[in-house]
Formats: structure tokens, sequence, C-alpha cells
């Protein structure tokens, strides 16, 4: 079947063939939209290109043009209605899905195609609204070459030329192309993007966000991309103590956690009182684009982040924040203390906003608060001692870490405590820290990411969005703030090298894995190593790395002025060297037949034509017929250039020279 198939495409006409090859590297182009359009615009676009593929084959009649004008409403009617408008990122690419479809159906002239190839161009970019993968750059190469050879092949109207033939052509052209992109990308001045990424939903899968609502999500869906990588200019500390600060969550209605709410005057903030000691901890981070204003770094960075383009403040919970969000990959450089202490040493009633408890909300949990103080043991026993009790509760009263812990009710922390012992880390931080308020120890929520694992391909640590976690800082008079990781105790193997939940891998990797472990991580690694290189070195690209290159060539301080004057220069070497090879590239084209033509360009204005077949002698008697012996010069120049044509080639340019001046002496009949 598959033989007699393509035996049928190698018999279909030319139109038929070039149809069918535009509408596969159509298709092409707009695979990797499929799951981001709405469901009917990907169904229609896969309809209307088999539809018109089957017209091609067939030879079948295109629809008329009120045909056209319903679908083209109708398909308006449908974006405004998923959309709510026409305009913006998401509207605009649905529309733009639509028209070249649409067009697809009014391929009758190469005026058509041509439409069709430049939508094509515009589709094969707006992927790159959604994801700058090294995997969709390559994937949109290929569907580059497969337009522009699509392309050339219109513009060899005679024939039918194989297509192997364009591609060979359109290959040319990228390579020949590909230096003076390579300069632009170097060179050119980097903007802000034209465009933003929306805050994505992240309800139901493990990542941050600017609130921590306990309870309403029965299973955790373990999100296994990357959210940033660190690379250590030393030896990294152990991974159970890589802890990046994100939000500080600090107000509870009962519910919800939240950023703090003031309830006091700015005269009783608590105040940072930040000291570090030991030695610190030289770093780079990578981050993926969040939307967020916020700047991960290890516990605790005293200078700002080194982060061209970005100002940057820390928060009185020490969490970085930078001046706007973060729409792009991101590269910056920070020192951290692994070993520090912040916050107030003694108390003061500024500490009272984070002791605060909604009223009505965990009788239970309140009652095992009272309870534990009406023990003589702990009546009079500092923070310290209380944050043991309720850690070792956790070690040995059943407690588990799990991603399915089922809907949780109004009272959250009752629940986890006395009936469903599990939870994620959401619930095991944020019963602990109620607990903790309930003995009226002043306690607080700190998210952001835990561990990581080390790529030994590359030497970066990967921190994954699976890796988000939330834990404790609880204030000890004499000491300020301390970190309490509640999980940890649940589940030690958490915040340590094993025992970390995964997330689950599709059928074929399940198998691979099962088969060679070894070789399916090790493959695994070279791929983010791969991918990690490439927004290293291309998708963060900024002007800082511009201006960087350009101190290594020699440029003392290099500014904006500098980069647009190298740009300018290179692009003016690239023009002259563009036209030394086209002055070259016409010298290597016979002389002999440059002549002729010149000769019947002139002739085809008197009214005599000819073809590229016509000879030379064939011109001359034409012209002695029509002009007589007014024409006699003209004729016998047109018999000495026909000789020439069998001259020796080495000596061909030293004999066309007196036939080229003598041409220019001659004296046209009128």
């Amino acid at each position: 079947m598959l033989t007699l198939s393509l035996g049928r495409l190698a018999t279909l006409p030319r139109d038929s063939r070039d149809t069918l090859f535009l509408l596969a590297v159509t298709a092409w182009v707009l695979l990797p939209q499929a799951g981001r359009l709405p469901l009917w615009c990907s169904l229609g676009a896969a309809a209307v290109l088999v539809w018109r593929g089957w017209m091609a084959v067939h030879a079948r009649a295109l629809p008329r043009k009120r045909w056209l004008a319903l679908l083209l409403a109708l398909t308006l009617a449908a974006t405004y209605q998923s959309h709510g408008t026409l305009l913006g990122r998401d509207a605009g690419v649905t529309l733009l899905v639509v028209l070249i479809t649409l067009k697809t159906l009014e391929l009758r002239a190469r005026r058509d195609a041509f439409v069709v190839f430049f939508l094509g161009f515009f589709c094969m970019l707006s992927n790159f609204f959604y994801s700058q993968s090294l995997l969709t750059a390559a994937s949109m190469v290929v569907g580059l070459l497969g337009l522009l050879t699509a392309l050339v092949n219109a513009h060899m109207p005679v024939g039918k030329p194989p297509l192997l033939q364009a591609a060979k052509t359109a290959g040319s052209m990228a390579l020949l192309g590909a230096p003076v992109m390579l300069v632009l990308f170097m060179l050119f001045p980097r903007m802000a993007p034209l465009w933003g990424m929306p805050s994505d939903a992240m309800a139901g899968r493990s990542g941050l966000s600017a609130s921590m609502e306990v309870g309403t999500i029965a299973t955790l869906a373990l999100d296994d991309s990357v959210a940033l990588r660190l690379r250590f200019e030393s030896e990294p500390p152990p991974q159970r103590d890589l802890y990046l600060r994100g939000p500080v969550l600090s107000s509870f209605d009962g519910r919800q956690w939240l950023p703090l709410r003031r309830s006091l005057p700015a005269s009783y903030d608590v105040p940072v009182n930040l000291q570090v000691a030991g030695t610190p901890v030289a770093y780079e981070v990578t981050l993926q684009p969040t939307s967020r204003p916020w700047l991960f770094v290890l516990e605790a960075a005293v200078q700002s982040p080194e982060l061209p383009g970005y100002r940057n403040r820390m928060q009185d919970d020490l969490q970085w924040m930078t001046s706007r969000p973060i729409t792009d990959l991101v590269r910056y450089r920070a020192v951290s203390y692994p070993q520090f202490s912040h916050g107030p040493r003694q108390q003061m009633l500024g500490l009272q906003e984070f002791v605060d408890l909604p009223p009505g909300f965990n009788p239970r949990t309140l009652a095992l608060a009272a309870e534990i103080r009406r023990d003589p043991r702990f009546a009079q026993a500092g923070a310290s001692a209380l944050v043991q009790v309720a850690l070792e509760r956790l070690r040995t009263g059943g407690y588990s870490y799990t991603l399915e812990p089922g809907i949780y009710g109004r009272d959250t922390a009752d629940e986890f405590w006395f009936d469903r012992k599990a939870g994620f880390c959401e619930h095991i931080a944020s019963s602990f820290v109620i607990l903790m308020r309930a003995l009226d120890i002043p306690a607080r929520i700190v998210t952001g990411y835990q561990g990581g694992e080390l790529n030994s391909v590359d030497g970066f640590w990967v921190v994954r969005q699976s890796d988000a976690h939330a834990w404790a800082e609880v204030w000890q008079a004499g000491r300020g703030w301390v970190r309490v990781d509640p999980t940890s105790a649940v589940s030690p193997g958490r915040t340590g090298a094993f025992q970390r939940l995964a997330p689950p891998r599709g059928v074929v990797a399940q198998a691979f894995g099962n088969f060679s472990p070894d070789l399916a991580a090790r493959l695994r690694a070279t791929w983010e190593a791969v991918n990690n290189g490439w927004s290293q070195w291309v998708l963060n690209y900024t002007q800082g790395s511009q201006l960087k290159l350009l101190k290594d060539i020699g440029f003392t301080s290099p500014g904006r002025e500098d980069l647009t004057t190298l740009l300018i220069g290179a692009l003016v070497l690239a023009s002259i060297a563009g036209a030394g090879w086209a002055w070259w590239d016409r010298s290597q084209h016979d002389p002999w037949l440059r002549l002729l033509g010149q000769v019947r360009k002139r002739l085809a204005q008197a009214g005599i034509a000819s073809t590229p077949a016509t000879a030379p002698r064939e011109l001359a008697r034409q012209v002695l017929q029509k002009y007589g012996r007014q024409g006699q010069a003209l004729h016998d120049w047109l018999v000495q250039l026909d000789i020439q044509r069998y001259a020796d080639p080495a000596t061909l340019p030293r004999l066309l020279g007196p036939l080229r001046r003598q041409l220019s002496r001659l004296r046209w009949p009128a």
C-alpha cells in the first residue's frame, strides 16, 4: 500500500505535488501550536489541510469565495468566543493559524502561494512566543528550510524540477545567510521583548505562588520542569543545606497564608538585623521566567545579586525582589553565607504580628498547645524546647509525607495533627506554624526551593519545580529567626539526597529506565546539559554579554555607541564582500554569452526577436534581411562573433576585446 501511494505521488502533476509539499510544511510549522490553540482551531486547521490535500490529489475544484467568507466569519466569531478579544498574543496566534489554513483553499496562482509562504514565516516565529527551547528552535529550522524550499520551487516555473534541487538551493541560501544572522545576533542591540509572558496557573502542580492555600488540592502533580540552575565557584554546600529563599508568608486567615499584612505602625516593624559568619559561597543562578519579581538566592545573601538592568532590594524578611517581573531567562551572580542570623534578639511588640491566629479555627490544635503548656516539663520552656516537642511528635506520631492527602476541611491543622496525619510540605509547615503560634511563639512560613541534583555532564545543580518547598522560621530570644524544617522530621529523605519524590514517567521512559537505569540517567543528564548550554549562550545572551564581548576584543569601556559602530562596520564589510563575490561570480560566466546577450537585447528593441538558442549567424541573416546594406556592418560583426565561439577558451578573452570595442563604435541601422 505504501509503495502504491509513493508511486501515485510520483505521477501527480506538478501543481498537485507542490501543493502537497506546501501543506506538509505548513502542518509541520503549525504542529507545535496544537496544544496551545483552542480545540476547535486545532481540529479545524487539521481538517482544512487534509481536505485541501485531498482536492490536490484528486484534482477537485476549490471552494467558492462565498464559502471561504462564511468560514472566515465563523472562525472570527469562534476566536472572539474563546479569547474574549481579537487582539493580544493568544487571539493573534489563533487568527494567524486560521488565516494560513483558509488561504490554502485559495491556492490558484503563484501569488497565492507567496501569501502562504510569508504567513508560514509568521506562524513559525509565533512558536517562540511560548517556548524558546532548543527543541523548538531545531524544529523551526526544519520548518524554515521547508518554506525556503517551497519558495525556491515557486520561482522555477518551467517543467517539473525535483524538490531535492530546490532544497539544495534553499540550503545554500540559508548557509550564505548564516554569517549575517550570526553577526546580527552577536551585535544587534538587545531590547526588552515586545511581548510578556502571562502568569501560569500553578494550582494542582508543584511550584511557587504569592500565597499558600492549605488543603484545597487533593493530589499534587510534581512538575519536573527546570526552575533554575546553580553553578558554584567552589565546593557547594551539602544538598540538605541548599535552601533557596522565596516568598515569606506571615498572615493567616484560617485557610490561606499571605505576605505580612501589617496591623501595627511602621515604627514597630521587625528589623532585619542580618549578621553573617563563616566562609561565603559564590555562585551563579540561571533563572527561568517566572513572571514574578522574585530573585532566589541561597540563605543568606547580604549584597544584592548582580543582575544588569534590574534594581534589586532585600525586604525585611530577607526575600530579594527586583524592580520588575522576570519575563525572560536571566543569569545573576550572588554570594551567600550559610552561617547567619537575623531578626531582633529581644522580644518586641512587632513580633505580635507573627503570633496572631484567626479566631474560631483549629480548636484541637489550640487545645494541644494548652496541654503542652500545662505539662510541668514545658511550663517555663523556651521556644527551642517547644520546637523539639513538636518535631518529636512529627517523628514518632505516625505522620507521613505524601502527594495524595485528599481535600482538607475547614480546620486544616486539626485534621493534620489528629486525623489524616499525612500531607505534603505545605500541610506540614502550616500545621507546625499554627501550633507554634498557639504556643505563643512567633513563627512564619518561608517558601522557595530546597535541594536539587548535580548534573555530572556540565557541573550545574538543577533545581526543578518539584523541588519547591515550604519550611518554617521560629523566633527565639537571643537568636532571632531560626529555620526549622518540619518536613525533614516527617520524611528526612525529602531534604537529603535519597527518597525524594519524583514525578511519574511515561510508558516509554519507564520501560527504558527499567532496561538500563544508568544509561537513561546519563542520556537525560546529557540532554539537560545541552539545553543548559543553549540557555547560557543563546537565550541568555544579553547586552551585558555583548559588552563583555567588546571588552574581550579590545574595547576599554564599551557602550552602546561602540556596539552600534561595530555592527555598522560589520554590515559594511559584509556588503563589500557580497558585492565582490557578485562581481567575481559574474566574471565566471561565459564572456561570449554576455556579449551576445547585449546584442540580442538591442536587436529585440529593434524588433528582431530571438531565443537563447538562436545562433549569431541566424541573427546576422535576419539583420541583413531587415536592413539590407545598412545592416552589413552589424551582419559582419555577428559572423565574427559566431566564429569566436569555437576559439580556444584560454585566448577567448583576448579575442573578444577587439569585438567589444568594435561594437561600441558600430553604427546601428535606423
